[in-house]
């Protein structure tokens, strides 16, 4: 995730001068082994260091002399390194090579021992993202092919629909190649997203195709009517979920443009596909459904519409009840901006919970400063010992001597402090790697050094994810004012219509405030990635059930009066929008239930729920909505001839 913070963020450019200034990169993981003795330790040293792509392993023998009794050594400092017989070590794993390298280390260390860090994390994401994808699949694709089933009166019609954007994924993923690298949460997110959300486009035009079939006795001139009917419906739903899409690509974090271009990409070949593929390919197979009728599973809903219409004012009502308190409560969620806590019923999570069970919280923070004044550095070095969260301080001036010059030592001695321009000052500190806490610290640290120094460079995880919040937290105001701003064009051209973009974005908004607001009212963190990339999914995909509502009941309120166009609306479109809705859902919900990775799971938790809520909002409340303001919309829409009889 680092990989994709802007280069010019504090925490990145001091990376590029830590970089070049010091050979050796400061501890990214710890290694915990149990029931060692010191020299047994020493030994577990020797092997960790002899792994291709470790670095820096440090343990108690770099901070006291183990060859005297420990018990003579400050206790602290021992127990730091050497606990209960446990041994801590703490290692840099080369980046790049990080599954690898803790393959090698759970090989050596074996299952009663532990290791954690980021470089853990790192490794435990990459694995799982192809892993964790296929097991959503495989789950996923027999349950949508059960709700499509239900939805269909052909066995093999679900086929037919997942063949087309099948292969638009598969034709996605291979162009990802141009690319060079994706992130694993666009490979873990990405192609399951792109299938729920476009697969619309084939159930429309499949449907149009089997209506125009009983009409016309030409297969050929049955599809070219179908694709002239659903054009519109497929375009419009298309390009607001293209346009929603693009609006991450504006992200100063580099996670929204990775995934925001894939799903672009995937939903401009999911229409393609839909719109030049499939139909030859029905046109080729259509005999098959043909041969694979099946009775209707669910029978034909009646008088949903007159049921849903008795409740157009409480529905309403509740909106207006729901809406600002949502509005206030999403936006003060309490948010995690890594990756987030691994689960502990995985061997990262368990490895991280057994360590800091033993050994305490710690995250490291690196501070460097320009080398030279010695007493400045001493007194610097004193007053950062001195605030709170912070358990020790690492520096030349305290772990050596500022009485000795460093020229006087040998540079094996010094190497690790100083560069020819800066020193480096490591503070192990006891706040987790993110949180109020950690970031208050972060500002401490910097305030107090720019005290001292005109010129200071911070680095480690919580500087990072630090830098994180407030990138994102800037990205939030424009990508979600962009996804508003486009959708609305969409919906403008396509509706002809001021007032209908309104009721419309108000109602799929409103659905995406109230799926958010949940956390804050459940007081459960939320990974703000997955916040973000929901936040505009969520409006953009399932704006899409407003869309199929809504012009299906301009078309029937030219030929009716509104409260009968809403009821056979309702009646006609409400198990399409529900087949969409479970689809969505099911997606969304599979990929919470399949990931341990945070922040993947909680786009899918995200998703499903924010599906529902879509459903629930456009079956009661856009009804509610459209008949209320019926002569605004009127009034208001470009040539809406609309039927003025009385109800």
């Amino acid at each position: 995730m680092v990989d994709y913070l802007p280069d010019d963020t504090p925490s990145m450019e001091s990376m590029d001068v830590m970089e070049e200034e010091f050979d050796d990169p400061i501890a990214n993981a710890r290694v915990m082994v149990r029931d060692v003795s010191l020299t047994e330790a020493l030994d577990y040293k020797e092997k960790l260091e002899a792994i291709d792509g470790v670095s820096n392993v440090s343990w108690l023998d770099d901070a006291i002399d183990v060859k005297t009794p420990i018990e003579m050594a400050d206790p602290d400092t021992v127990e730091s390194y050497y606990k209960n017989k446990n041994a801590l070590f703490s290692i840099h794993v080369r980046e790049g090579d990080e599954v690898a390298v803790t393959d090698e280390i759970y090989q050596l260390i074996g299952e009663e021992n532990a290791i954690t860090g980021e470089a853990v994390d790192t490794a435990t994401s990459q694995k799982m993202a192809g892993q964790e994808s296929l097991n959503a699949a495989l789950i996923l694709v027999p349950i949508i092919i059960i709700i499509l089933i239900v939805s269909t009166n052909s066995w093999m019609e679900p086929l037919f629909f997942l063949t087309a954007i099948g292969i638009s994924v598969l034709i996605n993923l291979g162009t990802n190649i141009f690319i060079g690298e994706i992130s694993f949460v666009t490979q873990s997110v990405a192609p399951i997203l792109q299938l729920a959300v476009s697969l619309d486009y084939a159930i429309f035009l499949l449907h149009s195709f089997s209506d125009y079939r009983k009409q016309v006795s030409n297969p050929n001139e049955a599809m070219q009517l179908a694709v002239k009917q659903s054009f519109p419906a497929i375009a419009a739903s298309a390009s607001t979920t293209f346009f929603g899409f693009i609006a991450l690509t504006f992200m100063d974090f580099g996670i929204g443009a990775d995934l925001g271009l894939n799903l672009v990409k995937g939903i401009a070949l999911s229409f393609i596909s839909v719109i030049l593929f499939l139909p030859a390919f029905t046109l080729m197979f259509y005999k098959w459904i043909d041969r694979t009728q099946h009775k209707p599973i669910v029978p034909e809903l009646k008088n949903i519409g007159k049921w849903v219409m008795k409740f157009r004012i409480p529905s309403f009502i509740l909106l207006l009840l729901l809406i600002v308190p949502a509005f206030l409560a999403q936006g003060q969620t309490n948010f995690i901006y890594g990756t987030g806590e691994q689960p502990e019923n995985t061997r990262a999570g368990a490895d991280a919970a057994a360590i800091q069970e033993e050994f305490g919280k710690n995250t490291q923070m690196v501070v460097l400063v320009p080398r030279g004044d010695m007493a400045k550095e001493e007194e610097l070095v004193q007053h950062l010992e001195g605030l709170p969260n912070v358990s020790s301080v690492v520096s030349y001036v305290n772990t050596v001597s500022s009485a000795i010059p460093p020229q006087y030592l040998e540079e094996s001695t010094t190497e690790q402090f100083y560069s020819d321009h800066y020193a480096r000052i490591i503070l192990n500190t006891e706040t987790d790697s993110e949180g109020d806490e950690a970031f208050t610290l972060v500002e401490e640290v910097r305030n107090t050094t720019e005290s001292y120094y005109d010129e200071v460079h911070l680095l480690g995880e919580s500087v990072t994810l630090y830098d994180m919040k407030n990138t994102v937290e800037q990205d939030n105001t424009v990508v979600n004012l962009l996804t508003v701003i486009t959708i609305a064009v969409v919906l403008l051209v396509t509706f002809k219509s001021i007032s209908i973009p309104v009721v419309l974005l108000l109602t799929i908004q409103s659905a995406v405030w109230l799926n958010l607001s949940v956390p804050y009212f459940m007081d459960t963190p939320l990974v703000y990635v997955g916040y973000l990339i929901v936040s505009t999914v969520q409006l953009a995909a399932t704006v899409d059930y407003g869309i199929l509502f809504t012009e299906n009941y301009v078309k029937n309120r030219r030929e009716m009066p509104a409260m009968k166009a809403i009821k056979k609306t309702i009646d006609g479109k409400i198990f399409a929008i529900f087949i969409s809705a479970s689809i969505l859902s099911s997606v969304g919900f599979i990929l919470s239930f399949t990931s341990t990775n945070p922040i993947v799971s909680s786009i899918g938790l995200l998703l499903g729920r924010g599906a529902l809520l879509a459903f629930l909002m456009v079956v009661f409340v856009l009804p509610a909505m459209l008949v209320l303001f019926d002569r605004v919309i009127r009034k208001t829409t470009f040539r809406a001839n609309f039927d003025k009889g009385e109800e």
